[in-house]
């Protein structure tokens, strides 16, 4: 009430609505040549505050962290208002991102510090819905570590998927056993995985024959399994794959004839 009556007292307004875009600092950190001056640039201060004192008065402010959610949210204001359990989604949403935020901030000054600290926070994003968990009726969702620093966006959480339903956890699992055992080798490799179980593997310089010698190590079990190979799938070699059933077949890139 005191605070109301400052308000009134100075005629200023309610904030009713507060939408912050952070500093980009994952961005900055991610560069390979940033300096640590640079990155510190890049900290947000205010923004953060802003957030967070909006997200606690949900109530009473709407609080857009999202370029995303700004038309929704606009559409729902001119049809009359926000309903209080959209404000409070909004709300966690805010605290989520500050939170996602302050981590990466603290991985980046963590970076030449002991390995093992007292208090460590992971910060993961969304990638895409599952269509289910480890058993069909359990509901699922593949989740990305953001790690603040230099690097490349590879390995199966980073994966195009490029035609097909959606994954499943067992997909997901069997198909990163696959990828991580084909990577191992620097010759020409393909394996075949099921149930994160090698069916067979072999290395041969032609990729269409190590795709034949691989599949001969158990063409009974690779039926639904993973094929994975770690140079290009050609045409030929996709000519051989598409004689069997799989759930996926990964590679680095395929010719455009073998899609």
């Amino acid at each position: 009430p005191a605070h109301m009556a400052q308000l009134a007292k100075n005629k200023i307004e309610t904030i009713d609505l507060v939408a912050v875009n952070l500093y980009p600092f994952v961005q900055t950190v991610a560069k390979e040549d940033v300096t640590f001056d640079e990155a510190i640039e890049n900290i947000d201060i205010g923004g953060p505050s802003m957030i967070r004192a909006s997200a606690k008065n949900f109530p009473n402010v709407i609080v857009l962290v999202d370029p995303a959610d700004y038309q929704p949210v606009l559409e729902k204001l001119r049809a009359g208002g926000m309903e209080l359990a959209e404000r409070k989604r909004l709300a966690q949403k805010a605290f989520q991102h500050v939170a996602l935020y302050d981590t990466a901030i603290s991985q980046y000054l963590r970076q030449d510090m002991e390995a093992f600290p007292e208090e460590m926070t992971v910060a993961l994003k969304k990638r895409y819905g599952l269509r289910y968990g480890e058993n069909p009726h359990q509901p699922a969702a593949f989740y990305a570590e953001q790690a603040a620093g230099a690097g490349q966006d590879t390995g199966i959480t980073w994966a195009k998927q490029l035609w097909g339903k959606e994954l499943s956890f067992n997909n997901i699992m069997d198909a990163d056993a696959a990828w991580g055992v084909v990577t191992d080798f620097a010759a020409p490799t393909v394996d075949v995985i099921k149930h994160t179980n090698p069916c067979g593997l072999a290395s041969h310089n032609d990729i269409t024959e190590a795709y034949r010698r691989a599949l001969s190590g158990d063409s009974v079990a690779a039926f639904g399994g993973i094929v994975a190979a770690n140079r290009a799938i050609d045409l030929a070699t996709a000519k051989e794959i598409n004689k069997h059933f799989y759930e996926i077949v990964i590679a680095p890139e395929y010719e455009a004839k073998a899609l």
